[in-house]
């Protein structure tokens, strides 16, 4: 019976179809595809309408026509030589179809048909590479390359506000057009490129950051027009917050005009500050042994880490993940980071590093192996004798109980609330185009990290109302005042682990400062950083005395 319905369902394929020629002329397909490929995805496309999305065609030919091991490969090629016969309209994105040109156009008239039948800037402006790439087509006739002109005008304007990355680059699109043409001259009341740069400088960090490397550059090289004698200053201003396509071709450029020196002022006084971004951090790391040699500095290594813990705290998807992985991979770079500190700089890094919860234990011996590699003299971090110190943590009973709280919050709360959200966030539809999913799922992984972090801290922590601190050194628990050459007066408390308080001059006895404070005596000299210029000063301890006596 189900044999006998199943013959009653059966239809016949045309001998043209190409399932049918999958079967009775699988040879001769797998010949037109090493010979000729794009004759053997027109074939596949007529078959199925003239349309069809990649992933239909990799079903079609991948492990049957051709080899599945080879099939990337194999489609690489082929798009290119789809792209130059025209014959085949070949989209940026994997998501988009694959479709046969209409009509018997020239590889001219497809062109600027595929400019004309656009329907977002950034096809338009695909299109108009294409065109700029193959301009021997329309050295004897600009005219339709002429008309082009006005109707990118009136796009790109009415989209500067909403879509000003998209607008900008179809109008250096169009610009990169008109200068592959002596014939053909931009009117007179035109958008101008430099207009828009200037008009919105503001927002070009954000606009230009999806463009791509080659398309930035040629907009960077606009500042001049734009900004005049300011162009230099705001290409140093975007420079960390134009992602790491747009930092590398900023540099690049500054090099090449001959003013890398104000880049390095302003890396150098970023890091100090601690406020460098993730992608001109992780361009300071690459380059350290060429154009960036200057920046990099011990200083780099409290940028990473401070960086790494902000953004592990923060709610909302991880920014640092490609510095973690750097961190990580480049298997030189602690080294290089601690061999410009001196032997407290050094300690008091590895002491971080160790502590910071970015990274689980496992990655922490490895990372903390690299750095005694490079500097022997951290090695007691880890021995036997210092065991006891880094695994207890001296904290006051308020910060104590603040952790508690918010261990108990996250338990209770939180995380019932974050699995609720996930749920519903689950029925939203497709999970790969889910953003409200992936948002849950990152704070999924953000409380669960939290949640451990905070177990882990709790477990070594010893309260401490800090009486009767041993004042005759620098101790946890004491008031230190410091005067500096020209007598001027700073006053900090060394306390807790967790007690950190710029604000009132309080400090952490694991922060920089405070560990560098620690065991030091009246009479003895300490390096502080100005809160203000950033730039280290010396003092020397003129009193100390218990917080609590």
């Amino acid at each position: 019976m189900d044999l006998q319905f199943a013959i009653q369902r059966t239809e016949p394929l045309d001998a043209e179809d190409f399932r049918a020629k999958k079967v009775e002329q699988i040879e001769e397909l797998r010949a037109l595809a090493k010979s000729d490929p794009v004759a053997l995805v027109i074939q596949l496309l007529e078959s199925h309408g003239g349309t069809m999305s990649v992933d239909v065609l990799e079903r079609e030919l991948s492990g049957g026509v051709v080899l599945a091991k080879d099939f990337r490969k194999w489609w690489d090629a082929t798009k290119r030589a789809l792209r130059e016969s025209k014959r085949v309209i070949v989209p940026s994105r994997r998501t988009e179809p694959l479709s046969l040109r209409a009509g018997d156009l020239s590889p001219a008239e497809a062109l600027v048909s595929d400019f004309e039948q656009a329907r977002d800037l950034k096809t338009m402006s695909k299109a108009l590479e294409a065109i700029t790439m193959d301009s021997s087509l329309f050295k004897s006739d600009t005219a339709a390359l002429q008309r082009l002109l006005s109707g990118i005008n009136e796009t790109a304007a009415k989209s500067v506000r909403i879509q000003l990355g998209p607008a900008i680059e179809l109008l250096s699109a169009r610009d990169e057009l008109i200068g592959a043409f002596k014939d053909i001259e931009l009117p007179p009341e035109s958008l101008r490129l430099s207009d828009v740069l200037a008009a919105e400088e503001g927002r070009l960090a954000d606009a230009l950051t999806a463009l791509s490397s080659g398309r930035q550059r040629a907009i960077y090289e606009q500042f001049n027009v734009a900004f005049g004698e300011r162009s230099i200053e705001v290409l140093t201003e975007i420079f960390d917050k134009v992602g790491s396509r747009g930092v590398t071709e900023i540099a690049k450029l500054l090099d090449e005009l001959g003013h890398m020196k104000v880049l390095e002022a302003h890396l150098s006084s970023a890091v100090a500050r601690r406020s460098l971004g993730t992608d001109a951090l992780i361009w300071v790391c690459r380059e350290r042994n060429g154009v960036a040699g200057t920046i990099f500095n011990g200083e780099v290594g409290a940028c990473i880490l401070n960086l790494l813990e902000t953004d592990h705290l923060s709610d909302g998807p991880r920014k640092t993940t490609r510095l973690q992985t750097l961190v990580a991979e480049d298997k030189e770079l602690l080294g290089d980071i601690v061999n410009n500190m001196d032997v407290n700089e050094a300690r008091n890094f590895g002491r971080r590093l160790m502590e910071c919860p970015v990274f689980n234990d496992l990655d922490r011996k490895s990372l903390m192996a690299r750095v005694i590699k490079a500097r022997p003299e951290t090695g007691e971090l880890v021995s036997g004798q210092n065991a006891k110190k880094e695994q207890e943590l001296l904290v006051s009973w308020p910060s104590l109980e603040k952790k508690k709280a918010e261990l108990d919050d996250i338990i209770r709360n939180k995380i019932p609330q974050n699995t609720k959200d996930i749920s519903i966030a689950r029925e939203y539809g497709d999970l790969r185009e889910n953003f409200e999913y992936k948002s849950a799922k990152d704070h999924q992984k953000y409380l669960n990290n939290r949640k451990t972090e905070l177990q882990r801290d709790i477990s070594r922590a010893r309260g401490t109302d800090f009486k009767g601190a041993d004042a005759s050194a620098v101790n946890i628990g004491t008031i230190v005042n410091l005067i500096n050459e020209d007598g001027k007066k700073v006053t900090y408390t060394v306390l807790g682990a967790w007690d950190s308080n710029p604000e009132k001059a309080e400090l952490s006895y694991l922060s920089v400062l405070g560990a560098a404070l620690l065991d030091k005596k009246i009479g003895d000299s300490v390096e502080v950083r100005d809160e203000h210029t950033e730039a280290l000063h010396s003092y020397k301890i003129e009193s100390i005395s218990p917080v609590n006596p």
